[in-house]
Order: C-alpha cells, then sequence, then structure tokens
C-alpha cells in the first residue's frame, strides 16, 4: 500500500482496541490502541509497517498517529474512561519535537474530562538509543502530569536492564509470542526472573503480551505477570468489551497453574524428605572425623540413583573435599581439581547456609544451569556440623523422569 494513500484517506484509517487483562481481579484492565486501515473493498489491514518505515517523513506518521489517537480519545470519553489507554509511539518521534505533538493532544483532551494518570505512553526498548537517552528529563515531565510510561519488549534482544534502571517505566512489556508451545527456554526464565525481580525494586508493573497458547500464559503467571494480553485471551476488537468478559476463563486456568505448582512443591518437598533420611542413615555409618574424600563417595554411592556430583564446603564457601563425580559407566571417582575453591559468590549461597543452622535440614535448590554440564539440574545441600555441608548435584534426567521437578 501506497502511504500517500492512507495519507489522503485518514477517514479510512480506524481505531481497534487489544484488551488487558489483570491477575488480581481478573477483569479487563485496559486497551492497547491498533491502527487499521479499511480498503475500498471493506479488507482491514494492520498499520504497523507504515510507523515502523523510517523512510516515511516524519510528519506523516505523526499526522497518522495523531488521527488515530483523536479516535480513540473520542471512543475513550463516550465509553469507560476508567481503563487504562496505551498508546504505542515511536521513540524518534517523540525526540524529534520533544514531545509536543503527543501532550498537546492529551491536554487538549484533558478539559473534555481526560484522566491523564490513565494513559500509558508505551515506548519499544530497542529505540531508547544513546540518542534519546536525553528524553529522561522529558519523561521526567510527563510523569508528573499523571501519564505513565511502558517499555515494550523488554529482554526481547539485548537483555540489558540498564534502560530500566535508568527510566523507571511503570510497566514493563514482555512478548512471549517466540516461546514455542513445547519449548520455553530456560535461559529466557532466567532472563526474565531477573527482569521480574527488579521490576519488583522499582514499583514496576509486568505485563505479558504476546500470548497466544496455554503453555505461554502459564509462562506468564509463573514469571510475576500482573497484566496480560494476547489472542489466547482477548483478540483486538472495534469496541471495548465487558470488564469481566475473560474472568471465566482465567479463573480456570489459575485454579490449574495453582494445582500443578502444589503438586510440583509436594514433589520436591518429597525428595528433600527422602534424600535427608537416607542422609541420615548413611552419616551414621560413617566416622565423623573421616576424610573428607572418603566421606563424599560414600554419600555418592548411597545416592547414586539420583546424583551426579558430591562435595563438601565450610561456611565461608570454601570447598573442603575434591569433587565425587559420577562417571559414564556409573562408578564414582575423585576429581581433586575442586579442592579449596571458592564458591561464596554464587547466588543464594549464604541464605542456604543459615537457613540450614537454623532450620537444621536440607535443602532442595531451585533449578538452575550447571556450568560444566550446561543442563538444568538441583543441588541438596545438608549440614554435617556446625561449619561444614555437602553438596550433592541431581542431574536433569533424574528430574526429568520425576513428576514435579521441573
Amino acid at each position: 500500500m501506497d502511504p500517500l494513500d492512507i495519507m489522503m484517506n485518514l477517514d479510512h484509517v480506524i481505531p481497534y482496541y487489544q484488551p488487558i487483562v489483570s491477575a488480581d481481579t481478573r477483569k479487563v484492565i485496559g486497551y492497547e490502541l491498533k491502527a487499521y486501515y479499511l480498503t475500498e473493498d471493506g479488507e482491514k489491514q494492520r498499520l504497523d509497517w507504515f510507523f515502523k518505515d523510517s523512510s516515511i517523513p516524519h510528519d506523516f506518521r505523526l499526522e497518522v498517529i495523531t488521527c488515530i489517537q483523536q479516535k480513540a480519545l473520542d471512543y475513550y470519553l463516550e465509553t469507560d474512561k476508567t481503563v487504562l489507554l496505551f498508546f504505542s509511539y515511536d521513540a524518534e518521534l517523540l525526540y524529534e519535537d520533544d514531545g509536543e505533538t503527543i501532550l498537546s493532544l492529551l491536554q487538549s483532551y484533558e478539559s473534555k474530562g481526560l484522566d491523564l494518570s490513565k494513559i500509558v505512553l508505551e515506548l519499544k526498548e530497542k529505540q531508547i538509543t544513546e540518542e534519546v537517552y536525553s528524553l529522561n528529563s522529558l519523561f521526567k515531565y510527563i510523569k508528573t502530569l499523571g501519564i505513565q510510561i511502558a517499555f515494550d519488549d523488554v529482554g526481547k534482544t539485548s537483555g540489558n536492564l540498564d534502560k530500566l534502571t535508568y527510566f523507571e517505566p511503570n510497566i514493563i512489556k514482555i512478548d512471549v509470542s517466540f516461546l514455542k508451545e513445547d519449548a520455553l527456554p530456560h535461559l529466557y526464565n532466567d532472563v526474565h526472573y531477573s527482569i521480574s525481580m527488579l521490576a519488583h525494586k522499582m514499583g514496576s508493573t509486568l505485563l505479558f503480551k504476546g500470548i497466544s497458547t496455554y503453555n505461554q500464559f502459564n509462562y506468564a503467571w509463573r514469571n510475576g505477570g500482573r497484566y496480560y494480553q494476547g489472542r489466547y485471551l482477548a483478540k483486538s476488537n472495534p469496541q471495548f468489551v465487558e470488564k469481566d468478559t475473560y474472568k471465566d476463563i482465567m479463573e480456570r486456568d489459575f485454579q490449574l497453574f495453582v494445582k500443578y505448582e502444589k503438586k510440583k512443591m509436594k514433589a520436591q518437598l518429597q525428595l528433600t524428605t527422602d534424600i535427608q533420611q537416607l542422609f541420615k542413615q548413611t552419616l551414621q555409618d560413617i566416622d565423623a572425623n573421616a576424610p573428607h574424600d572418603e566421606i563424599i563417595i560414600t554419600i555418592g554411592n548411597a545416592c547414586s540413583p539420583f546424583a551426579f556430583r558430591v562435595y563438601i564446603c565450610n561456611d565461608e564457601g570454601i570447598q573442603l573435599s575434591s569433587n565425587a563425580e559420577k562417571n559414564r559407566e556409573g562408578n564414582w571417582e575423585l576429581i581433586p581439581e575442586g579442592r579449596q575453591k571458592n564458591w561464596s559468590w554464587r547466588p543464594y549461597f549464604f541464605e542456604s547456609i543459615v537457613r540450614m543452622n537454623v532450620e537444621k535440614k536440607g535443602i532442595l535448590s531451585n533449578l538452575y544451569t550447571d556450568i560444566d554440564r550446561n543442563e538444568q539440574i538441583r543441588t541438596y545441600s545438608y549440614p554435617i556440623s556446625k561449619n561444614k555441608y555437602i553438596f550433592m548435584d541431581i542431574p536433569y534426567d533424574y528430574l526429568f523422569e520425576q513428576e514435579g521437578l521441573l
């Protein structure tokens, strides 16, 4: 389609609204504005390409954006002014006129009853280049007006978190559409977990978009999503919908999510209990003053069905033993290179040490990627004295075979 055709027929540019639902209320809390063009044949075409094409003059793109936003605001004020309205905007266009176009538009509608706190200005993270870092002052001013800032496609390409800490957006959008139904890469889970933790510290809300499958919805829920968007829940519509439209499907899926998480927790607790009982029984038969390497070989043999590595550390993170590792033949052997390594830098190391001292029992770690094997594992740690602890690594193959351990 020729951009000039669009410019000459702005009355054919029509707004659609994709619902955004909230986890806490299970209701529609807002809409993202989508721009379509209605052809003479009655077909509607998305105009994303028009706004992304940098060869189209800025004035043209601003005029079309303003046109579609005006139509949306007119409809918004006539219907439900209590929901959020998300406006996707090009950061470069915002930079070009220092936000004058969008702010003038919104402030002109404020006198008509528009609550600026219900407007969310949505920018692509990748468009926040070094040049537009100067937008920070503008962002601060926009926030003083009550307008919210959202960063879209966070972590999709670079995974850098510096922009988030610098700009502190109100809402962080993560796209899960690239995660396939049968493969949710754990590395992305690690990235999104980091973003989730950072968002929590900043007081930002996580919004997962592109949700087209049950698994993607579950993934978003497990990674701290408060808001959800995608055709699995709701497609774009030319009008707003009832706020409770998607409540039943959300409550049904949330019940399934919770049921599965409870099953996982029970499986992990059962594994922890089984290993702890085996440890206690095995350690009773070991001389407390026996060499560390003798202890880990004995533990390794006793736990051979579900372990591939055993070692001992002190409460400062220094490895006191070799690594006892199971070879391909299933036999345990000592790897002395591990002795005297310092593991205090590892996340949650000291938290686990303190927990073991207080609770007087072993701890099963979350899933994480083992550097040497490049696979997801869990580690079971157990206190054998006041300042000595056994660590036992459980391989992916075993976790995969047991329901609820992945």
